[in-house]
């Protein structure tokens, strides 16, 4: 990216659902009106996969739905591109999602945290389960459906999640059980890029310092997997999250955002991204744009939920995102 109007003004959704997907659709035109430029489509296991349909959720998205989206996108200038939450949220509450459920073998912590429930290593609620990144028969099959999604999305590139990881390197795994956590990556990268030949995109939480830059338990790493930012490819794109309007460790009256100009320092692009809170996305934007490099992409609006009919281009974070960014970039 070489121009600031090239900036992205980016959209990210999740379809857990058939219908949430055609509720997607209904959006697309709207949205770009918006000025919004990429859209990032979480699937992660609703779709109706074929390499693996044990896998498949309970209202798969069918690929002719999907191909709708891919026309629809194309039409209005936006990208499109999936997204498969990779290594943690393979569960949510007590519900277990199907890789795990139908493997339990490639859980990080077999046979622990009964129901969803108890305390992680860290002493903090249990929150999602992780799958071991060094089992030899998870890459076969995540690969397969990391697959299926580029080629149904047509995509340039694909979005593998990986937030929010707190169970990793856990004590009774027999490959991982003291290793460093920084060290345990997945070669994710090595088959979306190198033999794909695809663009890779992550959230960034798990390697920001969480200390040193004094942001809080989720939107930054405190069980020591940041150092892994030193390991793993520049050519990834960063989505820097982060939701709130101060952090206690900062000493401000308002949250600052630190982590935009050190992944730029890094050698990364970085995308930040923000969602529900109006006066966090105007802080955000104000600040990523005072980095001075082409490596800090514009930014992403989240939304957690599905989306409501004739609702999404209203947003009011999404609002005003693209007002800022449309103004950064002299767009009208």
């Amino acid at each position: 990216m070489t121009k600031s109007s090239s900036r992205l003004i980016g959209f990210h959704v999740i379809c857990e659902s058939s219908k949430a997907a055609e509720a997607l659709i209904g959006e697309i035109p709207s949205l770009a009106k918006r000025g919004v430029n990429l859209l990032i489509v979480e699937v992660d296991y609703n779709f109706e996969y074929v390499s693996h349909p044990e896998l498949r959720g309970e209202d798969p998205i069918p690929a002719a739905t999907i191909k709708r989206i891919v026309g629809l996108c194309r039409t209005h200038g936006i990208r499109l591109v999936p997204e498969f939450q990779s290594l943690g949220h393979q569960s949510w509450d007590e519900k277990t999602y199907p890789l795990l459920a139908k493997y339990p073998n490639l859980d990080e912590s077999p046979g622990k945290y009964v129901g969803n429930k108890g305390k992680d290593p860290w002493g903090t609620d249990f929150y999602c389960r992780s799958w071991c990144p060094l089992h030899p028969d998870l890459n076969p099959i995540i690969f397969a459906l990391y697959d299926e999604l580029i080629d149904v999305f047509e995509a340039d590139a694909l979005h593998v999640g990986m937030d929010e990881v707190f169970i990793i390197g856990d004590a009774d795994c027999p490959r991982c059980a003291g290793k460093p956590t920084a060290e345990l990556v997945n070669d994710a990268h090595d088959h979306i890029v190198k033999k794909r030949g695809k663009e890779m995109m992550m959230w960034a939480d798990r390697l920001i310092d969480g200390e040193a830059m004094g942001y809080g338990l989720w939107e930054a790493s405190k069980n020591g997997t940041y150092p892994a930012v030193d390991m793993i490819p520049k050519d990834i794109i960063m989505c820097d999250w982060h939701y709130e309007r101060r952090y206690e460790k900062q000493g401000t009256k308002k949250a600052t955002f630190p982590s935009v100009r050190f992944f730029v320092d890094k050698g990364f692009r970085v995308l930040p991204t923000s969602f529900r809170d109006v006066k966090v996305v105007k802080m955000f934007i104000d600040q990523s744009l005072a980095v001075p490099s082409d490596k800090m992409l514009g930014h992403l609006c989240t939304i957690w939920h599905g989306l409501e009919p004739g609702r999404a281009a209203r947003l009011p974070q999404l609002k005003a995102a693209s007002k800022k960014i449309r103004k950064a970039s002299g767009r009208s």
